[in-house]
């Protein structure tokens, strides 16, 4: 049951914003999913972006698909433009939580998380632009904080699996947890599948400031982790994974930097014993290599430029061969595709000195899901905004800007998300 109570200055649990995008439309069947579960029966909620036409279109489909008509009486639609702040303070003040779903994140989401801040409203994204993530830490933590707001970011396939599978497998390791690596691996049905080039785009303009976010990250100071154990070491840029048995890669997401931010805040706030991370995904046998080395070198040439971006933007699923589109995957794609991270665990059992001697003890755990960009994803978000309405009083004792890991350490959201087909385990 949904502890938080509305009020008539206050009237949703939930507001999803940028509802009648590709992600939010699913967002949006989510929340009807979760809100028809007994325990949520109370969940008010209501849906918002900058076209009322397209929002309605959106409840529609919707109820199509689950069989709902009365989401169209049910759901309020509030109408709200990034380019209007206006708009979005009135959104604010309207919601206990704001879902947002609008990105690339660098162009679209500083504008919702400072209404959110400057209106009492918590704010969750699912960003997996580190540039984005970490300014919003700098800009805002300590006004989010004052205010009492939860800033959180990166809660869907970026980073939710990574986070939350590093804190479980150092939960279920019996000594002192000192690195984790993580391999992804993505399966599909027969008919493939795809990425909405929304995606894309935050990869292109995020490779193309690359050098703003190193001077970013100078301005938090930030002293090193210290290195308990062996430190961990770097694989090659392309190398054969006999964890996983195929060609792997470095993990080119945020999953990283937000894992890190985790870790460090665990061992400033609590001093717990920070885990060194590796993530890398699989790319398959040799026509996947040769694929990826061809598409890599083209991206790596364009993005330089303005009028290389304009083409890498312009024509995703010709430079991506067919991984990025402008369309997405279709629901018969994403009902057969699933994906798998594998974590590798070391560290020291607990008769060993962590300070003396190489790790002496190994784990591996699973997170394994349903497809990951619009069905895994929707699944984290709504169920981290439960969270918090549920349990913040086992959340950080004071708002601000937070990783997942950070921000639900200490609740039930891997518990809530075991519940909705995202699986934890040891192997």
């Amino acid at each position: 049951m949904v502890c938080v109570q509305t009020s008539p200055s206050r009237p949703y649990h939930i507001v999803i914003f940028g509802a009648s995008g590709f992600t939010g439309q699913f967002v949006v069947e989510e929340v009807a999913r979760t809100v028809a579960e007994g325990p949520n029966g109370n969940l008010k909620w209501a849906i918002a972006g900058r076209s009322k036409q397209k929002l309605e279109k959106v409840l529609e489909q919707a109820a199509g698909v689950l069989g709902k008509p009365e989401l169209m009486a049910e759901v309020d639609i509030i109408v709200a433009d990034v380019s209007e702040p206006d708009s979005l303070a009135v959104m604010g003040k309207q919601a206990v939580v704001v879902l947002n779903c609008v990105g690339p994140y660098r162009f679209y989401g500083e504008p919702v998380v400072k209404a959110c801040v400057e209106n009492g409203a918590h704010h969750i994204d699912i960003s997996g632009e580190p540039q984005f993530l970490e300014s919003m830490q700098l800009n805002y933590n300590s006004t989010a904080a004052e205010s009492g707001v939860y800033v959180i970011g990166s809660c869907g396939f970026d980073s939710i699996p990574a986070d939350m599978g590093v804190l479980y497998t150092k939960q279920q390791f019996k000594g002192t947890l000192t690195a984790v690596e993580s391999f992804l691996t993505i399966g599909t049905g027969p008919d493939g599948g795809s990425i909405h080039d929304g995606t894309w785009q935050s990869a292109i303009y995020g490779f193309a400031d690359s050098q703003k976010l190193q001077s970013l990250r100078r301005k938090f100071n930030h002293k090193p982790l210290p290195t308990i154990g062996s430190k961990l070491k770097r694989r090659g840029s392309l190398f054969y994974s006999d964890e996983i048995q195929q060609y792997t890669v470095p993990f080119m997401g945020s999953d990283p930097s937000v894992v890190k931010r985790t870790q460090r805040f665990l061992v400033e706030e609590h001093q717990d014993t920070p885990v060194q991370y590796g993530a890398y995904a699989g790319v398959g046998g040799v026509s996947s290599i040769l694929k990826l080395m061809f598409a890599g070198m083209m991206f790596w040439f364009l993005v330089k430029f303005s009028f290389g971006r304009s083409l890498l933007v312009k024509f995703p699923e010709l430079f991506s061969f067919g991984v990025f589109t402008k369309v997405g995957p279709t629901r018969k794609q994403m009902e057969a595709s699933s994906f798998q991270f594998a974590l590798y665990g070391e560290g020291y059992t607990e008769d060993q000195d962590a300070s003396h001697g190489k790790p002496n003890a190994k784990i591996r755990t699973l997170v394994q899901g349903p497809e990951c960009g619009y069905v895994a994803t929707p699944i984290a978000m709504v169920q981290a905004a439960l969270t918090i309405l549920n349990e913040s009083t086992v959340m950080p004792s004071k708002g601000g800007v937070y990783s997942p890991g950070a921000a639900f350490a200490k609740t039930t959201l891997i518990e809530r998300l075991q519940k909705h087909g995202i699986q934890f385990s040891v192997v």
